[in-house]
């Protein structure tokens, strides 16, 4: 059975409306270290390998992350959250001027750790991870200062992806307030949920769990493996569940090597098998479909178009090493392919 796709000239379109869109991203905001290396030994010390360190990289994580996404996909970008004043936020900040991603809307403080994760890889896997943040909920003064930057910055906004990673910055009062003010202008809301982060997520745009955040959100056991999801009816029945609970208008649940399932009330489940040829990372590519899809609403796609291209956008990411982004012409590239 051939993947569905778009054609090619209504993929053009899109992706110049991509460039006219302008999306904000407010969340927890990260900076990712990799150490590069390669292993020729085991440790004297231990049963572990000893990575001979060959170079190091730094690139935005997080909500950043997200943000570099659209950025990648030419869109006007701007980036809300929380930073310490330290080392990382400097580098953070340095790092995100230079991709041209607006980050004024980044605050210090003084109290607060960024977050780092440092990833050690060796011979293009990953060995270990290393994380440094700040995982209390913020307090409520850092909150109305960061609701007052996005609200300042909402006139002529297509669309705001929320980014909860569990780091505290997205709260309860934050989600609500930011549900509030998108709904009064009418403007597109996205968000990744977290189930440990337990927050009522009722009456968004768009929500775009994995398949177990999804069992998880709707307190079920995940009892099957490899099963078409359209005869999945565990999926099915979760599918259904946060439908009705949470009434987002758009349910997308990534499926991992099996793709995608979008979830519309009084539509039937749409599945798109996954696009990728060699899987080398899923790192970040959560990110890349709240991205890409929010930006095809934002530049006019229908939600099946919208799934098709962020699907084929993660497609491509995970075929590279690290948290990584899609460009147009790659974007293109990926959709050739299956002509």
């Amino acid at each position: 059975m051939k993947s569905p796709t778009i054609p090619a000239q209504r993929l053009e379109e899109l992706i110049r409306g991509a460039a006219a869109a302008r999306v904000l991203v407010i969340g927890d905001v990260m900076l990712d270290q990799y150490i590069w290396g390669h292993v020729g030994r085991i440790s004297p010390e231990a049963p572990v390998p000893v990575v001979e360190f060959d170079r190091e990289s730094w690139m935005p994580g997080g909500a950043a992350n997200v943000a570099r996404n659209l950025h990648a996909l030419t869109a006007r970008t701007e980036l809300l959250g929380l930073i310490g004043k330290d080392d990382a936020a400097r580098r953070l900040r340095g790092l995100l001027a230079e991709q041209g991603i607006g980050c004024a809307g980044l605050l210090s403080r003084p109290r607060r750790t960024t977050s780092v994760k440092t990833r050690i890889i060796a011979h293009q896997q990953q060995v270990v991870r290393v994380d440094r943040e700040t995982r209390g909920e913020v307090d409520e003064r850092s909150q109305l200062q960061l609701l007052a930057a996005l609200e300042k910055r909402l006139p002529g906004a297509d669309a705001v992806i929320i980014c909860d990673y569990g780091k505290g910055v997205v709260t309860q009062a934050l989600v609500d307030a930011i549900r509030r003010l998108c709904r009064t202008r009418g403007i597109w809301l996205s968000l990744d949920p977290k189930p440990v982060h337990d927050l009522s997520l009722t009456g968004l745009s768009l929500l775009t769990p994995n398949r177990k955040e999804a069992f998880e959100l709707a307190g079920v056991q995940d009892g099957s493996r490899n099963v078409d999801p359209l005869k999945d009816p565990a999926l099915q029945r979760v599918a259904d569940t946060l439908l009705t609970e949470l009434s987002p208008a758009l349910l997308l649940i990534t499926l991992g090597d099996q793709g995608m399932l979008l979830c519309q009330r009084g539509h039937t489940p749409f599945h798109i098998p996954t696009m990728a040829r060699e899987v080398f990372d899923v790192s970040g590519a959560g990110d890349t479909v709240i991205a890409s899809f929010t930006l095809a609403i934002a530049a006019g796609a229908s939600p099946v178009e919208a799934a098709i291209f962020s699907n084929h956008a993660a497609g491509v990411v995970v075929g590279k090493v690290g948290t990584a982004t899609v460009s147009p012409v790659e974007l293109e590239e990926s959709f050739h392919r299956e002509e």
